[in-house]
This record gives C-alpha cells, structure tokens and sequence, in this order.
C-alpha cells in the first residue's frame, strides 16, 4: 500500500522529525555516493528528498512516482522533474541510468519481483541502485506515525536474498535513522548524538532503516558453443582458387 504523496510531502517538509530523517538519510547516500559527475540519476517512490545535491552536476536528474501514490511537482524554484508513471513499466530507456535511488517505493510495493526487475532493466552497465527500506527490527518500522512504519520491513538477509535472486549483486550495506522516532523535544534534541554513535555500532540492527548499494549483473552464456563441420562440404569450383 503506497502512502498518499501529501502525507509524504508534509512528513518530509513539513515536520522538524521528517526533517531529521532527510537530513540522516541524505548523509549516509552522500557517504556512498559523493558525486553524480555527468551521470542520469533516478529516483523511484519518493526519492526527491534525498536528490537535491545532484541537481547541480548531474547530466539529468529524474523523480519518478508511482500512480497510486501520486505526483507532485518538484524540485521548488527549478525546472519540473516529476513523472507519474506505471509502478513496474517506467518511461526510461533500457540500460540508460547510472545511479538509481528507491526510497518508499520496494516496501509498500504489492508487485516488488516485477518492481525489482524494472529495475535491472533500466539501469546502465556499471550503474549502481540504493534500495533504502524499513529495518524490520528497528523502532521506526514500528511507529505508523512516519512512512517508515507502513509497508513490508526486510532484515538484511531478506533484502539481499531477494536482490540476488533477480540479478543483483549487493555491494555494500549501512544503516541510518538511529534517533527515536519521536518529535518530542527531548529526542530532537539528543537526535545528532544518537545518529554520531550509531554509526560506531558494528551491527545496522539499531537503526530504523537500511540502505543496500546492488551492482546489476548480466550472466554470460553457460556452457561453451561448438562448432560442428558441415556434413557435406561445398566443392571449390575448378578454377576459382587458382586461375588456369
């Protein structure tokens, strides 16, 4: 079940929490992928928070929204790069994307294998996906106050396994939202400190999501090719090899 694009749109603009989450995640994304340097970069589900610091150097940015969820114009003050579209039949080329972001978009999914496979098809050779969703045992998947709490939660594990089983090769893993999910004052105020130290816990079990950086992977043909000579060759005209 996707969330309705106003609620999102208030949770992440609107609200000193949504604002720390964009904020937590945002930094971590920039941990893995610091620039966009000529690159196509897509976000699908409601990615546009995260994109902003791409606007500037990257070849061509896109925010791709699913219909159930709706559109809403973005980025504010620029140029619209907004697009409705199909959850699993994307108006994008195939093998044209760099860097491709989904953010509330696989979890609440109800045809994530179709999703998932969309995905594999519009990304480039070398280009990289983030899949950011719900911990499963964090605190955050279990508050439905914020968009984080709706949806399906993955644990690691299941995220990778189902990634590796349409073509995926995941690359490296953090985690992020490591603050209470409330906008109480007091948790606002000790948000920066709980999200410096988690980043030192050695397991992403403490944080209310994760990120999962995946390679595409295209398999090369199995088996080898033999090559069986005709059975009944053809017989070089007299002549032809060597005039008489």
């Amino acid at each position: 079940m996707h969330l309705d694009v106003q609620d999102l749109r208030n949770f992440y603009y609107r609200s000193a929490l949504g604002r720390a989450a964009q904020k937590s995640l945002r930094g971590r994304m920039l941990e893995l992928w610091p620039e966009a340097q000529g690159q196509t970069v897509v976000g699908f589900g409601f990615a546009a928070p995260l994109l902003r610091p791409y606007l500037a150097e990257a070849r061509r940015v896109i925010t791709l929204m699913p219909g159930p969820q709706g559109v809403m114009p973005w980025p504010a003050g620029m140029d619209n790069t907004s697009v409705l579209t199909e959850e699993t039949l994307w108006p994008l080329e195939t093998g044209h994307v760099d860097k491709l972001v989904l953010l509330h978009g696989l979890e609440t999914s109800e045809r994530a294998s179709d999703l998932l496979e969309e995905c594999w098809r519009v990304l480039g050779p070398g280009g990289r996906a983030l899949f950011i969703v719900p911990n499963r045992g964090g605190l955050w998947a279990r508050r439905d106050r914020t968009p984080f709490g709706y949806g399906r939660p993955y644990s690691p594990g299941q995220l990778e396994a189902q990634l590796r089983k349409h073509q995926f090769l995941p690359e490296r893993h953090v985690g992020a939202l490591y603050q209470f999910p409330s906008g109480q004052r007091v948790w606002m105020k000790s948000a920066g400190l709980f999200e410096k130290v988690g980043r030192h816990v050695p397991t992403i079990a403490a944080g209310g999501a994760f990120m999962v950086e995946a390679t595409k992977l295209v398999y090369p043909p199995k088996g080898k090719v033999k090559r069986s000579k005709a059975r009944n060759p053809i017989a070089v005209p007299v002549g032809a090899a060597k005039p008489v």
